[in-house]
């Protein structure tokens, strides 16, 4: 199948500044694109493109004085197989000592998800017992699932993984931060990520389409996607960038005041 992707959002600066944005479909999905992105940016600006230490494709624009409102926008269709996200209950978990090197950053506490705390204890309370690998991580899936009340209204940009646990509410990136932090609890290897998921093959939701965090773990010799907030498996899935957690991936960082004037995401299948 295809899916048509895209975005405008419009930002209203006060100063000369800077506006990073990782809006591009990871370098690892690029070759599903049909004709590539096509981006814009009102006014033109220049432009510095970059690989950031993760492997995602981000861009700074350089923002001068007599400037006061920065529009990006795209559009671009991607292949799709239509397959919902594999499963693999055989998935096995490895020893931290066994660990590839490079899968390490993702054991150890971050900004939004926190380790060395009260997620411990619980953590190895309610998961030891449970068999190693895919069903543990399922296993958090399901509790985070349960624990947490998906709530648009109580967002907040600043609120950790022992904080949504605390509170029992949140958004995508909430539940994916807490199953992080409770997999690394367990010495799994976990990453965030964030990027396009439209509502293909579920039923349609009312509120406005937005961007979705889901999260990875690392369990036999590769990746595998998992998300908590749906916990079932889900079709077309369109990566934008991998990460620690929300604060290695935002969607926009503007160095100075701002205000958001205007965020429309799409994410559909292409039915002509």
């Amino acid at each position: 199948m295809q899916i048509r992707i895209g975005f405008d959002i419009e930002l209203g600066v006060t100063a000369p500044t800077a506006v990073i944005y990782m809006l591009q479909v990871h370098p690892s999905h690029a070759g599903a694109l049909q004709g590539g992105e096509h981006i814009t940016l009102t006014p033109p600006l220049p432009t510095d493109h970059y690989q950031d230490g993760f492997g995602n494709s981000c861009a700074r624009v350089h923002v001068p004085a007599g400037v006061s409102n920065v529009r990006l926008r795209n559009h671009a269709v991607v292949y799709d197989t239509g397959w919902p996200d594999p499963v693999d209950l055989s998935a096995r978990e490895h020893a931290a000592a066994d660990l590839p090197v490079e899968t390490l950053p993702f054991v150890l506490p971050s900004r939004y998800c926190e380790v060395d705390s009260e997620l411990l204890a619980f953590a190895w309370a309610n998961f030891r017992n449970v068999t190693p690998g895919w069903p543990r991580v399922q296993a958090i899936c399901d509790f985070v699932h349960r624990h947490l009340r998906f709530d648009y209204a109580s967002a907040r940009p600043t609120r950790t993984a022992l904080e949504g646990f605390r509170e029992g509410t949140g958004v995508c990136r909430d539940f994916a931060h807490l199953a992080i932090a409770l997999c690394r609890c367990m010495n799994i290897p976990a990453r965030y990520v964030t990027g396009y998921l439209g509502d293909i093959g579920v039923p349609p939701v009312r509120s406005p389409m937005d961007f979705s965090a889901w999260f990875e773990a690392y369990l036999g010799d590769r990746w595998h996607t998992f998300d908590a907030r749906h916990n079932t498996p889900r079709i077309g899935r369109v990566v934008i960038g991998r990460g620690r957690d929300a604060a290695d991936v935002p969607i926009t960082m503007v160095f100075g005041a701002n205000e958001l004037r205007r965020f429309e995401v799409t994410t559909e299948e292409a039915t002509g």
